[in-house]
């Protein structure tokens, strides 16, 4: 895909794509950062994300779609606007994930893969988040908060509706 062509990408991402590219003898190294950092321009990987990559690739939007169902991080879904990640694995879990993902399915009214109806949070259950010592621990966005009880993530999430509330007042 040459810069005068159409994209679903910022002009931004468009470059860091093309120069992503060159960096690779192969173009298709390139699959796995590429899904990455549009999914986070876009929020997830719509089929349009899939074609575009594809092209650029100069493989097929099949072999695009088989590399990212692979992955557990990349989604075919949007996300909320703060996409809550709950570490279920041995430390967190030994530790009370599993009750802290329960007060928040209650909290947000919403279960694994759920999104609120206002679009701001989205929940899910989750592998290992690398912050074994601190557990149980959440990511949200790429914020990690860690050694957490209900009355913490209560005041996080607090915090982020208060941040969105701003976000929208300042807009």
């Amino acid at each position: 895909m040459t810069t005068e062509s159409m994209s679903i990408f910022s002009p931004a991402l468009s470059s860091r794509f093309d120069a992503l590219v060159l960096k690779y003898p192969i173009k298709r190294s390139a699959l796995i950062p590429m899904l990455l950092y549009a999914q986070d321009e876009i929020g997830y990987l719509s089929d349009a994300v899939i074609d575009e990559i594809a092209e650029r690739l100069s493989i097929t939007p099949l072999d695009v779609r088989n590399v990212a169902s692979y992955y557990s991080m990349l989604r075919f879904k949007p996300v909320g606007k703060y996409n809550v990640q709950v570490c279920t694995n041995i430390s967190c879990m030994l530790r009370g994930a599993y009750d802290l993902f329960e007060h928040l399915q209650d909290n947000l009214g919403i279960g694994h893969k759920g999104v609120t109806a206002d679009g701001l949070f989205s929940l899910e259950e989750v592998e290992c988040i690398g912050v074994c010592c601190w557990a149980p621990a959440i990511q949200v966005n790429y914020d990690f908060h860690d050694e957490l009880t209900n009355d913490k993530v209560d005041e996080i999430l607090a915090t982020y509706k208060a941040k969105a509330a701003g976000e929208s007042t300042n807009a």
